[in-house]
């Protein structure tokens, strides 16, 4: 379905500038964004996909992941097609990469996704799977809608969204799991075909904002996965708060990756100990069976166990530790 966008100005000849997220791409009459899916018709940009929901389940919401916002519970998880990214190692391009050859999922009002969280009892909604922003416009009504039925709202997110874009969504967006893929705008131009520094000032105004965050890395072998690239991104993260925890995740072969190895497991338990060197309190390990348990950062002892996304047993009292009393950063 097709309506108005929102965030965008319009400039001479019929062209207009998009406002959601950094590229601000500049686009004439009858083109479309880097996207692929927010297009301008007469001067007024439109959204392609709205409503068009390529892909929804109920996820744990470990999945996200998110290991402290309402751990055991479930989320209503939607996406439409489309991405503002161009990574070759991708582990959703049949529906990110999906705009340029016109693909879409069938229309669903805001509605019917609340509707559809209430019944299978989530307490959230994620937009996910691809980036939230292409699909802002439908993500903003049904957060509106989900805030009013007593649900939380969740972004998946490169974090490549433009402050204005950040600041409409607060009033609604509870917390966001966002993508630093590496850590030098080299990696990031030539194989995201973005930059690295507005991602880094999302995370820095999402923190201010309140807005509960975590963040993932895929870790590529050979591409980000040297010492230096994880430091850095390390001491970023402590920077903005030690609190904050971090997902290194597990590359498999996919999309246009498809010759390379699966991320070893010695490299992502280097990338935990980094991280752990650079202050951060919680470092897990993604898509393998190890490094998802939650331990007290001041007593070590654990707190919540998990097997991949199952929650086993979660011994958070009050937000707290119930051996020392440390506080347990997160949403419990």
């Amino acid at each position: 379905m097709r309506k108005e966008a929102a965030l965008y100005e319009k400039l001479d000849g019929d062209r207009v500038r998009c406002g959601l997220c950094s590229h601000r791409c500049v686009i004439f009459d009858g083109k479309a964004g880097i996207c692929g899916v927010r297009r301008n018709k007469e001067g007024r940009l439109y959204t392609d996909t709205y409503g068009d929901i390529a892909a929804s389940h109920v996820d744990p919401i470990e999945k996200k992941p998110l290991y402290h916002f309402l751990p055991g519970s479930m989320s209503y998880s939607i996406a439409a097609a489309g991405c503002n990214f161009k990574c070759g190692f991708c582990q959703n391009w049949q529906i990110s990469q999906a705009a340029a050859s016109g693909v879409k999922g069938g229309y669903t009002g805001p509605r019917a996704i609340v509707d559809s969280a209430k019944k299978y009892k989530c307490a959230s909604v994620s937009y996910t799977y691809t980036e939230p922003t292409v699909f802002f416009e439908y993500a903003y009504d049904v957060a509106r809608l989900a805030r009013d039925a007593g649900l939380y709202n969740i972004f998946v997110t490169n974090g490549y969204m433009t402050r204005e874009a950040i600041e409409m969504i607060r009033p609604y967006l509870d917390a966001c799991n966002v993508d630093i893929k590496g850590f030098s705008e080299s990696f990031y131009s030539g194989f995201c075909k973005a930059r690295l520094g507005p991602v880094l000032e999302s995370v820095r105004l999402m923190k201010r904002l309140g807005i509960w965050v975590e963040i993932t890395t895929l870790v590529v072998p050979d591409q980000n996965d040297s010492d230096e690239e994880l430091k850095g991104i390390a001491d970023f993260i402590s920077s903005v708060g030690p609190e904050t925890p971090w997902h290194v995740s597990r590359f498999h072969p996919d999309y246009e990756y498809l010759d390379s190895a699966p991320t070893p497991i010695e490299t992502l338990r280097r990338a935990k100990e980094i991280g752990e060197k650079a202050g951060l309190r919680y470092v897990y390990l993604g898509n393998t069976i190890e490094g998802n348990n939650t331990y007290c950062h001041n007593c070590g002892n654990l707190l919540i166990e998990r097997v991949i996304f199952d929650m086993m047993q979660n011994n958070v009292r009050d937000g707290r530790c119930p051996g020392c009393g440390a506080v347990m950063e997160g949403v419990f």
